[in-house]
């Protein structure tokens, strides 16, 4: 009898260890990784007056359509009359016409497809120093400053790095400079402009400063950021053998108007509108 309860108390004492290791095993054991949320997805194209579209009803062809929307952003459709469109994106516009269709027991399970054809509703402007200026459709929803000067282009070697947006914001007037190198840094997305209907982008000409006298290539010249008298000079080519630093005069025009001419420093820095005039040396 003492020897089945030795066996019995082993026995427990061995389903214990096994247990109890079984347990701080599964407490080992690592949380399993949180589920990553889904990546966002830009903005749907919102369709717009002037926008020509393509609509399909599956197995209805009588039904089949290519129409524009209208000034009110509404289109003429077979059995439902007229559909109000503006603003919404293709499936919404999809949803809103097969409801019609159901509701009023036209087509029991209807299938619609709509396609945008042509842009013409939203729709940007891009002027001044661009490769080609003009106005450009909307067709994502989503257009930023630096897709729009791309399709355009890009800026030509005359256009200023400073790019000025001109629209509309909630009803109020918008204006913003966007400073271009500043856009490709580490915050760009912040800087990079999301454009909307109407906006009109405008590239003026770049700075510049005027060189002449005895220098080898005199001319107008770009003026680039933090550019000193030096770097001007480099630009034009250097000074001629009868040139002279000691004859270089800067003739710039302050805010009242008036001209004034001094004998600038070499590090000196310069401004857009300068003028810098190399005297031929006397000996």
């Amino acid at each position: 009898m003492s020897q089945l309860r030795w066996t019995v108390a082993l026995m427990a004492l061995i389903l214990g260890l096994v247990g109890g290791a079984g347990r701080a095993q599964a407490q080992a054991q690592p949380a399993p990784p949180a589920t990553a949320p889904a990546a966002t997805t830009s903005a749907e194209y919102r369709l717009a007056a002037g926008d020509a579209v393509r609509i399909t009803v599956f197995q209805n062809p009588d039904l089949s359509l290519e129409t524009r929307l209208s000034e009110t952003g509404t289109i003429s459709f077979p059995l439902l009359g007229s559909v109000r469109l503006l603003g919404m994106t293709t499936a919404q516009a999809e949803r809103r016409i097969a409801d019609g269709l159901r509701e009023g027991n036209f087509v029991k399970q209807p299938q619609v497809s709509l396609l945008v054809m042509q842009v013409r509703g939203n729709q940007v402007s891009v002027l001044g120093q661009v490769g080609r200026p003009g106005r450009y459709p909307i067709e994502t929803g989503e257009l930023r400053l630096t897709d729009l000067l791309a399709t355009a282009g890009g800026i030509t070697p005359t256009g200023s790095d400073i790019v000025t947006v001109v629209g509309s914001r909630n009803g109020k007037p918008f204006r913003a400079e966007v400073d271009l190198p500043k856009v490709f840094g580490p915050d760009r997305r912040g800087d990079d402009v999301l454009l909307r209907n109407d906006d009109v982008v405008w590239v003026d000409r770049a700075p510049t400063i005027f060189i002449y006298g005895e220098v080898q290539r005199p001319g107008v010249h770009r003026l680039e950021r933090g550019l000193t008298v030096l770097q001007a000079l480099a630009t034009a080519g250097g000074l001629t053998q009868r040139g002279t630093e000691k004859g270089i005069r800067l003739h710039r025009r302050a805010t009242d108007g008036k001209v004034a001419v001094a004998q600038p420093g070499m590090d000196d820095s310069l401004r857009d509108g300068d003028v810098l005039y190399v005297r031929e040396s006397l000996f």
